[in-house]
């Protein structure tokens, strides 16, 4: 596996890897014809846009020995005012293919990106994790991330959502 950092080229790859694991992973949390209807021509357009703006998030992606992209992660400046963006960076999104969950290539995603929210100077980082979704918060926590005991609801195709934030130092 390798994993880089990601060019506007990569958005197509992106897409696809951000529609399909959607698909998979909020299966249970979201309506069929929602994540039927995701496009990804639509996230491709969105994912141009972001790696091409002055202040575009970091994104690294992960390719198998066959160049193929099987998952990306996105990390930002902390984009509220809850926590101090200068010091908390954010796990922005982290998706893998499903055929690749379970072989190191989200824990290889999530050890680079923290590396790279390290390296920019951040102290601590944060995410957020729908509630439900009891393999994410699972990866989380073996990953050394712990919930903060904040909880915000978001509403995504007719549902109501709760998601948790997770947080970690960055330097121990």
């Amino acid at each position: 596996m390798q994993i880089q950092q990601a060019l506007p080229s990569d958005a197509a790859e992106l897409a696809a890897v951000h529609v399909r694991s959607w698909r998979a992973a909020y299966r249970d949390l979201l309506p069929r014809p929602y994540l039927d209807g995701l496009d990804v021509g639509e996230r491709t357009a969105v994912w141009r846009d972001r790696l091409a703006a002055p202040e575009r998030p970091t994104v690294l992606v992960a390719r198998d020995a066959d160049g193929r992209m099987t998952g990306f992660c996105s990390t930002r400046a902390w984009p509220d005012t809850d926590l101090d963006p200068a010091t908390t960076g954010e796990i922005a999104a982290l998706y893998v293919l499903p055929e690749a969950w379970r072989a190191g290539v989200g824990r290889a995603l999530l050890a680079a990106s923290v590396e790279a929210l390290a390296a920019a100077g951040f102290r601590e980082a944060a995410l957020w994790v729908f509630a439900d979704n009891a393999r994410g918060r699972a990866f989380y926590e073996a990953a050394g991330w712990e919930p903060d005991g904040t909880v915000a609801t978001e509403s995504t195709a007719g549902r109501e959502l709760d998601e948790l934030r997770y947080r970690r130092a960055l330097f121990t």
